[in-house]
């Protein structure tokens, strides 16, 4: 296989934004390397992608594990693929007090959206460097944002996904090598299942973004170089107000939108 093909690599690319992303890559031309948990899912979802006359390689990992991001990557470099442009969309959320929650599954989350996360950002991206050249799109949310009561780890490492981009982004500002931090809200994808929070008010109401335009918002950002972007007006406007109001108040305002609907009966 020839270094010079174009491959993009997309964590959690089976399903929601992940996904969306994966078929816009696609319809571009860019071969892919699509990352999941499910590697029936995962073959199903490189068959429809092939269609666009590229080449897809589905490599099943659990990013949950700690060694599988260094895994991955050396699985990659075995292969002789060059990643010109790296998607760390996986991620996944816990809800409810935080007294009440279970620790082995918030740590395995922040195993998942920081330490993976940092891992593969931080072995391709010296690879970019070395190049010259390169992309790297981190799914944070507009949570990293503000303070999230009922999903206060979630809304941690959210932050530091954002935080984390940026601040590499800096150093890395002499070079031709970019980072972009997508901050999507509340979006239409198997997440809110996952994490338990059907029965939140934030799900109740239904108000959910389209996956495929959260993916859209990311690449055109992406392919841009830019440094951010929030995804959807309404959100624009939540991250600027959250910008002028103190924490503490935001956190009230964000619990009463994650509070559970049946709240009285819990």
């Amino acid at each position: 296989m020839e270094n010079t093909k174009h491959f993009a690599l997309i964590t959690g690319a089976s399903s929601g934004i992940g996904y969306e992303l994966a078929k816009l890559f696609a319809k571009d031309g860019f071969n892919l390397v699509i990352v999941g948990r499910d590697a029936t899912k995962l073959q199903q979802v490189a068959n429809i992608l092939e269609q666009q006359g590229i080449e897809v390689i589905a490599h099943a990992a659990d990013l949950f594990q700690p060694n599988a991001a260094s895994e991955l990557y050396e699985a990659i470099k075995a292969r002789n693929i060059q990643i010109d442009v790296l998607v760390n969309d996986a991620g996944q959320g816990s809800y409810g007090k935080f007294i009440e929650t279970d620790l082995d599954k918030e740590l395995n989350i922040i195993q998942l959206n920081i330490i993976s996360l940092v891992t593969l950002t931080k072995l391709f991206v010296k690879d970019m460097v070395t190049r010259g050249t390169g992309k790297i799109l981190n799914l944070s949310s507009i949570a990293g944002k503000m303070p999230g009561p009922y999903q206060a780890v979630y809304h941690g490492t959210k932050a530091f996904v954002h935080s984390f981009s940026e601040s590499i982004r800096a150093e890395l500002a002499d070079t031709s090598v970019t980072i972009t931090s997508l901050l999507p809200g509340p979006t239409a994808t198997d997440f809110f299942t996952n994490a338990d929070m059907l029965d939140s008010k934030i799900v109740q109401d239904g108000d959910m973004a389209d996956p495929a335009d959260v993916a859209r918002d990311g690449y055109e950002a992406l392919l841009a170089g830019k440094d951010m972007v929030v995804s959807g007006f309404k959100n624009k406007l939540q991250v600027a107000a959250g910008n002028l109001t103190p924490d503490s108040l935001q956190a009230k305002q964000m619990g009463k939108m994650q509070e559970p609907v049946n709240k009285e009966e819990k």
